[in-house]
């Protein structure tokens, strides 16, 4: 061989060497991601395992954490449709791979004609509101739409193509909802309502854990959306279908009111939070509750030292006396366009947030009136959760929901859409409504950024428990030492409508004790249904979480 090419050889050979003692350097000196919440390159937290494949499969495919976040969605309007679906609106938390923070709000609107006295319709708390009269004009759809234009990368149809197979193929029902299904009170829901033709078996008997559910009609609009796209739903066939439907059930939308759906785009609110930043989507949105009880608590320094021993009933203490102040606030989450006069910017002042700490008394608890406004707001359940980090860095956290469990029970048998009862979210925390204003609501998307550079997306449902199941993650997370998991999975408490404070099974008796002398009543909750869906990225590992209370589990690669 000549002389010149056996040293090419022999220095081809050294360099790639050195190239693979480099990488398997690099792979022993960096963190393993071995355990089943890490991953490498992406992950994505839904409600189900199966949703969280979804997701993971359309970014291995190429897509965005923008189409992961519609592709999970989607199969979650299929898996678990009491939660959210095409009938719906969803909030969303974008943070791009530069790190710019934006905010989508297709939350439903006050259609044009509603009915005059609506609000005096509303119900008691955890109290389902049934009927055509609360739907408001879903605005799932064009969100999506507006999303993916921005940020998407595979094809819009193909984003349909899972969900759409689900429906029509059928899918086992889930634990979770079986056990939804099981409760005496939504059985004899669906059994009195248009639900009844995809919810019920033979003689009338309501689906049970692991009977085939299917959703033909609904994967039949499914595949007109994918091939049309979201104009389809808005002022194509399926809207005229969808009108239709809702009109014989006694609704008021109209064509008009799809048609004119507009999303919005804004900046989020940012909080710091220590060496973190929080950015939370404004009001409407939850998040300003959110950033007032965590700013409440970053006052009383918590260490992981705060929950052991008798250290743990007076943190618990001082948080059920933050989320009662937080209750105390609820009228003052308004939509800002309609409402110039209702703000909330003194949630997050500084001045303003002192003062309430310092009226949390250590040895006891106060009447409903020293928490300014408690009007007995009905609580309620439902809503869906999905959290999604791309290898870009493109980060989404996405809160969608239909109201209610079931929305208002309303089905549309043209179009197989479950639609919402978004309009009783205004129960108890307005006087009046106006065409065109989205409803105040608990969802808080958020993403937090640390100043070394971690990345903690994360996301609550469940309705009124939001709020405190997902500043209770956080607190957990960020200052009481507890892993993500640990964090999500621990047990929340609750404070009602009635000011009574709920613990689900299993709480700490001694903690329960404690704060019964401190003065706090216990409340009677049956059904604890707050769920949390995280994704963190710290180092070279992806950690993501779904809560276990939906049988949720995360995916990623």
């Amino acid at each position: 061989m000549d002389k010149s090419k056996w040293c090419c050889c022999l220095t081809c050979a050294s360099l790639c060497t050195l190239v693979l003692l480099c990488l398997c350097l690099g792979t022993l000196l960096s963190p393993s991601c071995s355990s089943a919440d890490e991953f490498r390159r992406a992950a994505v937290a839904a409600d189900s395992q199966l949703c969280s494949q979804v997701g993971r499969r359309t970014l291995q495919r190429g897509g965005t954490a923008v189409d992961g976040a519609i592709a999970a969605l989607l199969c979650t309007a299929v898996v678990f449709p009491q939660s959210m679906g095409l009938g719906g609106g969803s909030v969303v938390t974008v943070r791009n791979k530069t790190g710019k923070v934006t905010v989508y709000n297709f939350r439903e609107t006050v259609p044009r004609k509603f009915k005059s006295n609506l609000l005096d319709d509303c119900a008691d708390s955890f109290k389902n509101s049934p009927g055509s009269q609360w739907i408001g004009v879903p605005g799932e759809l064009r969100g999506y739409e507006a999303l993916h234009k921005q940020y998407g990368r595979l094809p819009w149809s193909k984003l349909f193509e899972e969900p759409i197979r689900l429906a029509k193929e059928g899918i086992p029902v889930p634990p979770h909802l079986g056990k939804i299904l099981s409760i005496a009170s939504v059985k004899r829901r669906i059994q009195n309502s248009s639900l009844c033709e995809i919810f019920c078996k033979g003689n009338n008997g309501v689906l049970e854990t692991g009977d085939i559910m299917k959703f033909p009609q609904l994967a039949e609009s499914m595949q007109i959306i994918a091939e049309n796209g979201a104009d389809a739903f808005y002022v194509g066939q399926v809207a005229s279908d969808l009108i239709h439907d809702i009109q014989a059930a006694g609704g008021t939308l109209e064509m008009e009111d799809l048609r004119s759906y507009q999303v919005r785009v804004m900046d989020p609110w940012t909080v710091p939070l220590g060496e973190t930043v929080m950015h939370i989507p404004p009001p409407p949105s939850g998040g300003a509750l959110l950033a007032f009880i965590l700013k409440i608590m970053q006052g009383f320094s918590l260490t992981p030292q705060s929950i052991e021993k008798e250290q743990k009933t007076q943190f618990y203490h001082h948080y059920i006396e933050a989320a009662k102040f937080a209750k105390g606030q609820r009228r003052n989450i308004r939509d800002p366009f309609f409402n110039s006069k209702t703000r909330a910017d003194h949630l997050l002042d500084a001045e303003f947030i002192d003062r309430i700490r310092a009226m949390i008394s250590p040895n006891g608890t106060h009447p409903a009136a020293y928490y300014s406004d408690l009007t007995a707001a009905p609580d309620h359940t439902g809503t869906s959760q999905v959290s999604v980090l791309d290898e870009d860095g493109l980060a989404v956290s996405a809160t969608s929901t239909i109201n209610h469990l079931f929305g208002g029970g309303v089905y549309s048998p043209r179009t197989g859409i479950i639609l919402n009862n978004e309009l009783a979210d205004f129960c108890g925390r307005a006087d009046i409504l106006t065409h065109g204003e989205q409803p105040p609501s608990s969802m808080t998307p958020a993403i937090l950024v640390s100043k070394t550079g971690g990345l903690f997306v994360i996301g609550g449902a469940g309705g009124s428990m939001i709020t405190t199941s997902v500043a209770l993650s956080i607190i957990n997370h960020l200052w009481l030492g507890m892993s993500l998991k640990e964090a999500i999975d621990a047990p929340i408490v609750f404070v009602d409508s009635k000011n009574k404070v709920n613990f689900p099974p299993n709480f700490d008796q001694s903690v329960i004790d404690g704060l019964k002398a401190l003065g706090h009543q216990v409340g009677q909750m049956e059904y604890f249904f707050n769920v949390v869906n995280a994704v963190e990225k710290k180092d070279s590992c992806i950690v993501a979480v779904s809560d276990k209370r939906k049988k949720g589990m995360a995916d990623g690669y």
